[in-house]
């Protein structure tokens, strides 16, 4: 599709790594005026990344001040980034963060006479993960078992009032763009935690099909639809799947295939050793489904497919964390 004017981009969720990834990306793009990145606290980029021209405004999206920002600034696209998926914040907080904020920046957009483009982090946890779902989930498939709980239940909300905009505001542009799970060397999540469990546990009895996007591929994904005209819901995912215990395999990760109320116990045990706080009954699901969507949609709308496939991001990652031969020596002290 033809570049559209994105002149006034404000990115929320700057001070995590996709939302910094992203503003960084943007303020390098000559067409772009001025990058506002917002956020509760200041971004902190990764070694190598400067966020350049980007101007940080730190504001809480749940409060009325949002509105104020976009208004003052003429803002004319919106990428909102802020879904938070980590299960170390307290969950009343995150829903807050999550449905909450989001409710109060399309309230904002809807009163902006400059807003023109809508660019929405959504995830592939909208369609749950269930025994008897689809071998693929398109777009235009609902859920077999709609998500209960978590920042999954939090997506579908997301979506809603989403679409409720778009019935208001006809004018825009909307692109709502459900994620499969982030990989790469920057990411820092509930998956990446769990995959650092000194001795990783696995749902016996089940062994998911999985799929990953890099997050080189997912900055891109964000760039394309920022600076040019592809409305629609997508799903985003590099190519292929790979089953959970092959990915540990060649991560060298050792795991344990336990019964499925014993997850929780190592958990705990991860909690102490690797930073995990717990697993979350979206995250145990997954790992004991699985889910596998269907991308075929955005890559025909952007004539572009992913630069990794789910088992290069996963390959990326693993080498990043030093996981495998690498991992194996340092563990016996050798170099």
């Amino acid at each position: 599709m033809p570049a559209a004017a994105a002149r006034v981009v404000l990115v929320t969720g700057v001070s995590r790594f996709l939302g910094a990834r992203v503003a960084n990306t943007l303020q390098a793009d000559p067409g772009i005026e001025r990058v506002i990145g917002v956020d509760t606290v200041p971004p902190e980029p990764a070694p190598g990344m400067s966020l350049g021209r980007t101007e940080f405004v730190r504001v809480d999206i749940r409060t009325p001040s949002i509105a104020n920002i976009i208004a003052s600034a003429a803002v004319d696209t919106v990428v909102h980034l802020n879904l938070v998926t980590s299960s170390s914040v307290p969950r009343a907080k995150v829903k807050e963060l999550n449905v909450i904020g989001t409710m109060q920046l399309l309230a904002a957009c809807q009163r902006s006479p400059d807003m023109r483009k809508l660019v929405v982090r959504s995830s592939a946890a909208v369609y749950g993960s269930s025994p008897m779902d689809p071998a693929v989930f398109t777009e235009q498939d609902e859920p077999v078992e709609a998500p209960t709980s978590g920042y999954a239940k939090d997506a579908v909300e997301v979506e809603g009032y989403v679409r409720g905009l778009m019935r208001r505001r006809s004018d825009l542009t909307v692109s709502v763009l459900r994620f499969a799970n982030f990989l790469g060397p920057g990411v820092d999540s509930p998956l990446t935690r769990y995959l650092h469990v000194p001795v990783v546990p696995t749902v016996l009895g089940f062994d998911p099909r999985l799929q990953f996007v890099h997050e080189d591929d997912g900055v891109e994904v964000l760039r394309r639809m920022t600076v040019e005209d592809h409305p629609g819901c997508f799903n985003v995912a590099g190519d292929g799947v790979l089953l959970l215990s092959q990915a540990l395999r060649r991560a060298g990760r050792p795991y344990l295939p336990v019964p499925s109320p014993s997850i929780s116990v190592l958990g705990d045990v991860g909690r102490r050793f690797a930073g995990l706080s717990g697993f979350s009954p979206e995250l145990l699901r997954w790992l004991t489904y699985g889910r596998v969507i269907d991308t075929t949609a955005l890559e025909n709308e952007l004539s572009w497919r992913p630069k990794y496939s789910s088992e290069a991001a996963f390959a990326d990652f693993a080498g990043a964390q030093g996981f495998g031969k690498s991992r194996l020596m340092s563990l016996l002290g050798r170099p």
